[in-house]
């Protein structure tokens, strides 16, 4: 169930740095909004990649991966507001949604590991 959730928000979040890469783009915004694409859209490829894992560890690599993108998204977000390309609600609603993700899959991450070890 947690898994479901979890895909559900990656989505949600890819829609909407999909949105912000358009609304980047018509101000000519091109270097940050790619950057920001690629990463915000890998988090959940990476998600729905690990449902399909061959294993395990393949599903933990996959949900760290996700993790490294999330935070890697967490950074473009919080330059795109200093530099002003974000207003202050728009910056805090992606990042609160980028935020529970990332705290969604460390739990993922710390549980799945914690069922190898005991297996």
């Amino acid at each position: 169930m947690k898994e479901n959730r979890l895909a559900e928000l990656s989505m949600d979040f890819s829609v909407q740095i999909i949105h912000l890469v358009k609304d980047l783009k018509a101000k000519n915004e091109f270097v940050i909004s790619n950057q920001i694409g690629r990463s915000g859209t890998s988090i959940g490829a990476n998600i729905y990649e690990a449902n399909y894992a061959q294993g395990k560890k393949d599903f933990i690599s996959k949900l760290e991966i996700a993790l490294k993108e999330a935070s890697e998204t967490g950074y473009w977000l919080e330059l795109l507001y200093r530099t002003g390309y974000l207003d202050e609600g728009t910056y805090k609603a992606l990042n609160m949604l980028c935020t529970s993700i990332r705290a969604m899959l460390v739990s993922s991450c710390k549980t799945a590991k914690q069922n190898m070890e005991s297996n």
